[in-house]
């Protein structure tokens, strides 16, 4: 088999010319130095056809496609983007932090440029919309316009009638009225890529899953891509919906004959996993392709992604309050380049839902969104998690808040005593099941080897370089083995300045200072 790059074509040597010729109309034999080929365009459909009849032919995306980006892919991007663009309905169940994005928007754009698909839509959770999702197309797609369908129910059906290659709507964003609708007469949306598959459709009588199902099933012919690290995060019984929005063929049409499959009942109230439950849910689940962390040799050693979280009424109400208190004491000349790190943690402090009056009172505030997303890195890491928050309070919050949802979890502060600190790494780096480490890092930024876990979440931002630097570390040593990634939380413009500071290891002082006089002058 020989790949013409020049003319995007197959030129194929065949004992039997009619096994292609009678399947792929379009292909045409010839003779060249007495030798007989079948030459057959070397497209995805093409390739599919070929396959199906035992050829093996080469994903044409890793021959014939540019591969727009500043960085080049990586080998497990590559793979992932050509399995995916040769298929109409597929899962990519690889691990957080190993490119799903960046592959997935490939696989498109090569669809897109060989006219195969026109528009997607991509379903993601909030925290990912516009961080993750509309700034990957921005850094490396420049050529792709998105439309991030976000706001009130007015503005989003507006949104979506704009101009755009990729349309960006949030899980819930779904299920808000008039959009499904909206979507029946859009023929020309063709993909739709769902990520986080495994938090939006695991539940079948949800209304957002009954929009996807009309979405994806009901409408149009279209594509689905569902991205998912954790497709079955409580029971194997998890991956029947998912699998009923995007390959219903193979899976039982009812839920209780897929729950007795790889289910079995102990008692009323008991049901545990059958032996082969992997095994039912990993053919299930199909077609699939996935990767670990370990697998990605050629990744960075670490990745950074930003997670966005609303800011509550209430807390907008307080950081506006306090940043307006803050432009008066700069204005008086009582904000310094010595007390500038104190005073950004006073809009810190709104950001994590805890502050303080000028007596020392705490008045804890509503940071559900923030709260959510934390939940939501935590069920999609595989392995152990880190997470970093600034403050005492919060990090006693978080860890009843980690606890509740059923993870075993600890916390490190000042007041914890060294004997109890010594016990709490000695478990997480071992085998037991303690899972997350929620810490102030100042508590544990120096010295402490914590490879057990390769994922780290900060809650909010902090003022230090050094600490920031020193905590992120605790992961990155001698003894960790697979690529780690760094998740910064953030809901204000000053949180996504400091960590940009923070993780290009840029000088933090001085940037509140000029973020004050910043909002003074649009005032």
């Amino acid at each position: 088999m020989i790949v013409n790059h020049k003319k995007k074509c197959l030129l194929l040597r065949l004992r039997n010319p009619n096994k292609v010729l009678s399947v792929i109309p379009t292909a045409k034999p010839f003779t060249h130095n007495g030798i007989n080929y079948v030459a057959v365009k070397h497209g995805p459909e093409e390739t599919k056809v070929l396959r199906n009849i035992g050829i093996n032919a080469p994903s044409p995306i890793l021959h014939h496609y540019n591969w727009p980006s500043r960085f080049t892919p990586f080998a497990q991007q590559k793979e992932a983007a050509a399995f995916m663009s040769l298929e109409r309905r597929a899962f990519n169940l690889s691990d957080m932090g190993t490119g799903k994005t960046l592959a997935t928007l490939w696989a498109y754009d090569f669809l897109r440029s060989v006219g195969l698909a026109k528009r997607a839509l991509v379903v993601t959770p909030l925290s990912t919309l516009e961080r993750t999702w509309a700034d990957e197309v921005f850094t490396h797609f420049p050529h792709l316009n998105v439309s991030v369908v976000y706001g009130s129910r007015e503005k989003r059906l507006n949104l979506l009638k704009t101009k755009a290659d990729l349309y960006l709507v949030n899980h819930d964003g779904i299920k808000v009225s008039g959009l499904v609708e909206a979507l029946a007469g859009r023929n020309d949306i063709d993909l739709i890529i769902i990520d986080e598959i495994a938090q939006v459709a695991r539940n079948a009588s949800t209304e957002r899953y009954r929009a996807l199902q009309i979405v994806c099933n009901k409408q149009t012919p279209r594509k689905v891509w569902g991205l998912t690290g954790t497709p079955t995060p409580n029971a194997p019984t998890d991956a029947w919906a998912q699998c009923k929005l995007l390959v219903p063929e193979k899976v039982p049409p009812y839920f209780n004959r897929f729950k007795d499959q790889v289910m079995r009942q102990i008692n009323q109230f008991l049901w545990v996993p059958r032996p082969n439950a992997l095994d039912v849910v990993q053919e299930a689940m199909q077609p699939a392709i996935r990767f670990s962390r370990e697998e990605c040799v050629d990744l960075p050693p670490v990745m950074y992604e930003m997670r966005s979280a609303k800011l509550t009424a209430q807390q907008e109400k307080a950081y506006r309050d306090m940043m307006n208190k803050l432009c008066i004491e700069a204005e008086e000349g009582r904000i310094t380049a010595a007390n500038e790190a104190v005073k950004a943690q006073k809009l810190i402090q709104v950001a994590c839902g805890v502050v303080y009056d000028g007596k020392g009172n705490e008045a804890v505030l509503d940071v559900g969104p923030r709260m959510e997303v934390l939940l939501e890195v935590i069920q999609q890491s595989k392995n152990k998690v880190i997470v970093f928050a600034p403050f005492v309070a919060v990090v006693k919050k978080l860890l009843e808040a980690v606890r509740k949802e059923g993870y075993i979890a600890e916390a490190i502060y000042g007041e914890v005593s060294k004997t109890e600190r010594d016990r709490i790494f000695s478990e997480f780096q071992g085998d037991s099941k303690l899972r997350v480490i929620v810490a102030q890092p100042g508590a544990m930024s120096h010295g402490l080897t914590l490879t057990a876990a390769n994922t780290i979440v900060w809650f909010a931002p902090i003022t230090s370089n050094e600490t920031y630097l020193q905590a992120n570390a605790r992961i990155t040593r001698p003894g960790q083995k697979v690529s780690q990634l760094i998740v910064m939380i953030e809901g204000t413009v000053m949180e996504r300045r400091y960590y940009q500071r923070l993780k290009d290891k840029q000088k933090v002082q001085g940037l509140f200072l000029e973020m004050v006089r910043e909002s003074r002058a649009y005032a």
